[in-house]
């Protein structure tokens, strides 16, 4: 009987091992935002698992490019609105206690906007796309088949995500792998 053997390396998706920073035609798209203060301040803020929410936007952000891209639907601002669909700019963990608002999964859509609309220039199109991203959680659907686009690439992304570290905390348990 074969014993089951299991390595340290670590679980990748693959907005992790496909190299976004190597698509030239994604960078241009993604340029004035991709390298902001603002953007690069994302960081700071976890989103799900141990996934910083720059980290999450840039994957939901590249997914959705190359859906569009691949489907010759509009790519340039799904990638732009796609990095900046999360753009809240606090830890959503804690900010009910902080704050009080209890309804992060409802309000953090319009934060998102009013934020990127402060520091970027942004097309009517890649604003709907920001505000209605949480469809259908909130109950106005985006008005274009690239925020549609937007919504299942947040989908895909947030559980992949949070599956990663259950499943990396689920080995460690059983003594099978790090939780590194």
């Amino acid at each position: 009987m074969k014993s089951m053997h299991f390595t340290q390396e670590k679980d990748l998706s693959w907005a992790e091992w496909e190299d976004y920073s190597e698509d030239q035609l994604y960078m241009d798209c993604v340029a004035g935002i991709i390298d902001h203060p603002v953007f690069l301040s994302m960081d700071n803020f976890m989103q799900h698992g141990d996934t910083t929410c720059k980290v999450h936007c840039i994957k939901v952000s590249y997914m959705s490019y190359c859906i569009c891209r691949r489907l010759g639907w509009d790519y340039r601002e799904v990638a732009r609105a796609g990095l900046l669909h999360d753009l809240f700019l606090y830890d959503w963990h804690t900010h009910a206690k902080e704050t009080g608002e209890r309804f992060h999964g409802f309000t953090h859509p319009r934060t998102a906007l009013n934020n990127a609309v402060k520091h970027f220039e942004l097309t009517e199109k890649e604003k709907d796309m920001i505000l209605r991203h949480m469809w259908p959680l909130t109950p106005v659907p985006p008005k274009s088949r690239e925020g549609m686009v937007i919504v299942y690439s947040d989908k895909v992304c947030g559980m992949a995500e949070t599956v990663a570290r259950f499943k990396r905390w689920i080995l460690f348990c059983f003594g099978w792998k790090s939780a590194a």
